[in-house]
């Protein structure tokens, strides 16, 4: 009995493997958020996923095999999440800069205008997260307008576009 209590703590306190990220990782954090995004208007598109995937391998310099360990590691954080705060915070602590939080918003907005469109509960989600971050609403606007001009998207019909 006492050797299966022995052997259960050591898994508890051996060393993961390098492809496994930690719960407070920034990137885990910023993928959770990237999938709560695509997710947000209950269509998650080819496109959306193909443009997220360049966008995690073009910011990440992670192996195939890590870079879907990161990707499995964030949809399973983002699917146990009840808010965006636990990601927000945990990149507030590693985004002091505020370049580098709105930055990480266009991402989001490229991700967005992926498939051509946004709906207003990705509006309503990616203002959610900005707030959080600290980003102002009109750098949000910006982002968003900047992104749709890359994709030549056009705003949510039957709304007015935001004037920054």
């Amino acid at each position: 009995m006492l050797d299966r209590i022995q052997a259960f703590l050591h898994t508890l306190t051996a060393p993961h493997h390098t492809d496994e990220f930690a719960p407070d990782d920034p990137r885990v954090a910023f993928v959770a958020l990237c999938f709560q995004v695509m997710e947000a208007d209950g269509n998650m598109s080819e496109e959306e996923q193909q443009k997220f995937r360049d966008l995690m391998r073009d910011r990440y310099d992670l192996s195939p095999e890590g870079l879907q360990s990161l990707i499995e590691a964030g949809r399973q954080a983002g699917s146990e999440a009840v808010d965006y705060y636990r990601f927000t915070s945990d990149l507030r602590k590693h985004l002091v800069d505020e370049e580098d939080r709105i930055e990480l918003l266009g991402i989001l907005w490229d991700i967005v205008y992926a498939d051509g469109q946004r709906s207003e509960i990705e509006d309503h989600v990616i203002w959610r997260i900005a707030d959080l971050l600290g980003v102002s609403a009109r750098d949000r606007v910006l982002q968003r307008q900047e992104a749709a001009a890359r994709t030549s998207a056009h705003p949510v019909a039957g709304e007015e576009e935001e004037k920054v």
